[in-house]
Parts: C-alpha cells; sequence; structure tokens
C-alpha cells in the first residue's frame, strides 16, 4: 500500500517536515478492519504557535507575489493530484473507510478546487466608483485577510483541504491547517503535493494531531490569524466561531445538516426513490447533503418504498478495497451506537421497519463499525431521528399530503444545508424552491455541488459560501481608496 512520507514526522511547518515539539505521536487506523495504518506526529499548541509565526512571516511575500504566480502553483498541484489520483484514491479508502470509485471520486472533486481557484486567482478585480465630487474619485480594491486557520473534518478528508487550501493561497493568504484526528495521512498526502507544486515555505502548514483542542485553542488566541475556516459538527463549530467573533476575527463555517428529500405526487416514484437511494447512501450516509428526511406523498409512498427498498438491498457493504462495495463503514463505534439509538428509538415509538437495522457482523466484516443500510418507513416528528442528524445509512420516509405541510415540516429545523424537489411541475418546484430556507436545492438532482457553484447553509448549518467566486470573495478583504484630483 502507498503511504507518503511519515519518517521525518508528519508536522509540516515553514517549508519542512517535522515531530511535535514534545515528541508525541498517534496512530492512524483503518475503520474496515481496525489495523494501524501509520504513526504520525502528534501537534501541540507550542506547534501552533511555531506554524502560525511562519505563516505571518511568509504572507507578505506571497500576497505580493502577482495572482499569476500563485495561480501557477495551482495549476501544477492540480496537475501532480490527477497524476496521483489512483494512489490518492486508495489512500482514502483505507484510512476513511469509503470505497474505492467514491474515493476516486472525491480526488477529482478536490483536484477542480485547485483548478478552478487556479484559475479565479487571476479575476480579483477591483473597481472605480464615481463620487459627488468633481475633483475625488473612488477606487475600490481587494486585498487577501492575511494568515487563515483550517480545520477540515474526516467524512471529505482530501476534497475539503482543496477547498479551503486553494482559494486561501489564489487571494494571497497563507495557511494552517487542522486535519480531522481520523485522517491525518490524506492531508499529508496533499502537503506533499503542495511543497512539491512550488509552494514557498510558510505559504501552508500543517498540524496533525489526536488532541484538537489545545491546536484549535491557539489558533483562536493568536492574534496572527485572522480569519477562521471551519467544516465539522455544529456543535464544534458554533463554539468556534463565537471565540473567533469574540476577537473580530473573519469567520467561515460549514456544520451540519438535516436534508428534506421532497417527492411531490406528480414525480415519477421510481426515478425519485432512485436518487433518493444514491444520495442518502452516499460516503455510508456521512455527507452533510445526505438526506434525513424523505417525505414522499400520501399517493406514491408505496410505490416509492418499493423501489427504494429493490435499490438498497442491491448495496453492499463491506471494505471499499474490495470490487463491487458501495457500503464502507461507519467512522468509528460512537457513529455505530448512534445508528441503534435512532433505529430502537423510531421502532419504539411506531415506525415500520423495512429493512436492515443492525449492526453487520462477522468475518467479513472483521472488525469494522459497519451497519446495514436500513429504511424506517411511518416516520413521525416525535422520534428522534426526525429531530437529529443521523449521519449514517439510515433513510426515515414521511408521508404527506399537500404542498404547504411538507414545506412546513421540511423548514421545521434549525438546519439549512442542502434540500431536493422532485416533482414535473415547474412552478411548483420554483415555490418550493424559494420557501425552502435551505442554502442548496436539488431539484430532480442529487448533485447540485461542483468546484465553479457556491456550497453552504443557512441557519445553524454555517456562515459563508465554498467554491465560486464567492469562496474566493471569503478570504479577501474590500479596501476603499479616495483619490482627490
Amino acid at each position: 500500500m502507498w503511504l507518503p512520507e511519515l519518517n521525518l514526522g508528519t508536522l509540516f511547518i515553514d517549508g519542512g517536515w517535522g515531530p511535535s515539539s514534545a515528541g508525541t505521536v498517534f496512530e492512524s487506523t483503518n475503520p474496515a478492519t481496525g489495523e494501524t495504518i501509520g504513526t504520525l506526529s502528534a501537534g501541540d499548541a507550542t506547534d501552533t504557535r511555531r506554524a502560525i509565526a511562519a505563516a505571518a512571516t511568509a504572507q507578505p511575500e506571497w500576497a505580493a507575489r502577482t495572482a499569476y504566480d500563485r495561480s501557477a502553483v495551482l495549476y501544477e498541484a492540480h496537475r501532480l493530484m490527477r497524476e496521483r489520483a489512483d494512489d490518492l484514491a486508495h489512500l482514502m479508502t483505507v484510512e476513511q473507510g469509503k470505497p474505492l470509485r467514491a474515493a476516486r471520486n472525491e480526488v477529482n472533486y478536490g483536484a477542480d478546487f485547485l483548478l478552478w481557484f487556479a484559475e479565479e486567482a487571476k479575476r480579483v478585480y477591483g473597481a472605480m466608483i464615481p463620487s459627488p465630487r468633481a475633483d475625488q474619485r473612488f477606487l475600490v480594491m481587494h486585498k487577501p485577510v492575511g494568515v487563515v486557520a483550517a480545520i477540515t473534518p474526516w467524512n471529505y478528508p482530501i476534497s475539503m483541504i482543496t477547498r479551503k487550501v486553494a482559494p486561501a493561497i489564489a487571494a494571497g493568504c497563507t495557511v494552517v491547517l487542522k486535519p480531522a484526528e481520523q485522517t491525518p495521512i490524506c492531508a499529508v498526502a496533499i502537503f506533499e503535493l503542495l511543497a512539491e507544486a512550488g509552494l514557498p515555505p510558510g505559504v501552508a502548514n500543517l498540524i496533525t494531531t489526536e488532541r484538537p483542542e489545545p491546536v484549535g485553542a491557539e489558533m483562536l488566541a493568536s492574534p496572527l490569524v485572522r480569519k477562521l475556516t471551519f467544516t465539522g459538527s455544529t456543535e464544534v463549530g458554533k463554539r468556534l466561531a463565537g471565540e473567533a467573533a469574540s476577537r473580530m476575527k473573519r469567520v467561515s463555517v460549514e456544520l451540519g445538516g438535516h436534508a428534506p428529500f421532497i417527492v411531490f405526487g406528480d414525480a415519477d416514484p421510481s426515478h425519485a426513490a432512485k436518487g433518493a437511494a444514491l444520495v442518502k447512501f452516499l460516503n455510508t450516509g456521512q455527507a452533510c447533503i445526505c438526506p434525513n428526511r424523505i417525505f414522499v406523498h400520501r399517493s406514491l409512498v408505496g410505490e416509492f418504498v418499493a423501489t427504494f427498498t429493490e435499490r438498497v438491498a442491491a448495496l453492499k457493504a463491506g471494505n471499499g478495497l474490495e470490487a463491487g462495495i458501495s457500503i464502507g463503514p461507519l467512522i468509528d463505534r460512537t457513529a455505530l451506537e448512534k445508528m441503534n439509538r435512532h433505529v430502537s428509538d423510531a421502532v419504539s415509538k411506531g415506525a415500520t421497519l423495512v429493512a436492515g437495522g443492525e449492526q453487520l457482523t462477522g468475518e467479513a466484516f472483521g472488525q469494522g463499525a459497519f451497519f446495514a443500510p436500513t429504511i424506517l418507513s411511518n416516520v413521525t416528528p416525535e422520534m428522534t431521528i426526525y429531530r437529529e442528524e443521523t449521519f449514517g445509512p439510515i433513510a426515515p420516509v414521511i408521508t404527506f399530503d399537500d404542498e404547504s405541510e411538507v414545506v412546513a415540516m421540511a423548514n421545521d429545523t434549525s438546519y439549512g444545508l442542502a434540500s431536493y424537489v422532485y416533482t414535473r411541475d415547474i412552478g411548483l418546484a420554483l415555490r418550493v424552491t424559494e420557501a425552502l430556507d435551505f442554502g442548496i436545492v436539488g431539484i430532480n438532482d442529487i448533485n447540485p455541488t461542483a468546484a465553479a457553484a457556491p456550497f453552504g447553509g443557512m441557519k445553524e448549518s454555517g456562515l459563508g459560501r465554498e467554491g465560486a467566486q464567492e469562496g474566493l470573495a471569503e478570504y479577501l478583504e474590500t479596501k476603499l481608496v479616495g483619490l482627490s484630483i
């Protein structure tokens, strides 16, 4: 199995690899087998302080580079990432668990951000604004925010790095990144690639650790850090955003989701069920855009559930390196316990267990945290799964009767990230899209994302957007110049 170089230490600070200042280490394990993959340096607050200082030192020179210089580094990083796509996908499957095909898709998606922001780096435009005074002109320019602290999750351990690092360095910022403790080797591989692409020392720095709290606290406390970008749980994100706000740092956070998937009475139930099965069990349900509540019009629920059940029955769980696997392991035992809790609560309150509902055990599943793809019908608002993000392979089906009812149910959540609508009526689609309190709406579309499209949510699903022109703007300050002539 290919692994990036780990023997020199896995902290990347000021252009060099090294161990933690305390000499402490931790292990990364395969969630499908429980086996140790590699040993990594466990960074702490002291290491984070060094990384921030390196980023602050490098930032003025990097910002002074032309947009074409910064763009060239990102183009080369994109070339290297596509060249090594198979190795990166294999590593991701071993460390994160998703099936190899899904891992390849993520690597390509991650590479797209390098390419997109290589191009957008050259499109940071200013403006000349007319003044009410004849002897005055206004000039608007955009400058990099400065040092960025980035924290990325385990469920998309490569694309979430490029989605943050690429716009930051395109804008002229420098970065200190802490990856999830469950998937640090994927981050090491990406930083090796960035260094080889020609990124100058100090522009991007990596702190691997199994103790995120001291690293995060140092990022928040440092006056040199001017922006925090975080993807992860709503609980942690709200706490980080609050502390960052108290220090007047710029913040963008992408947090949890509780996506509704609405199938109206005029939709093709078979087509909708196939789409629901694909997006619900994406990454074993461990994606913030996965549907958590599937609302089906009462007239279609029988046919929808029948087709949905057929599709789910065809899903094969197991080690993602094996051929034909479409469902990998959950990330850990805590996630497994949550699945059991959600199913038992729903069934005890009247839900019907249509498929799955149990942990998968036996020789084929080893020591991994596998849970059977599950369908629950007759789900009601009293059940935990109706209110709480599952983040796993459980699909709750809820019936509804009319448009206003389902819109109210869909919006009855503190989250507001992704949502899905299936209908053949364009008027209905537009009315519901406008009424849904979600940052993303897929109309007969289960993949409403791309590097060129703004990704982000409303309410407690986050602040700011990633990708697109909006993603670059998150790393820029606006400066006004008044010029007297």
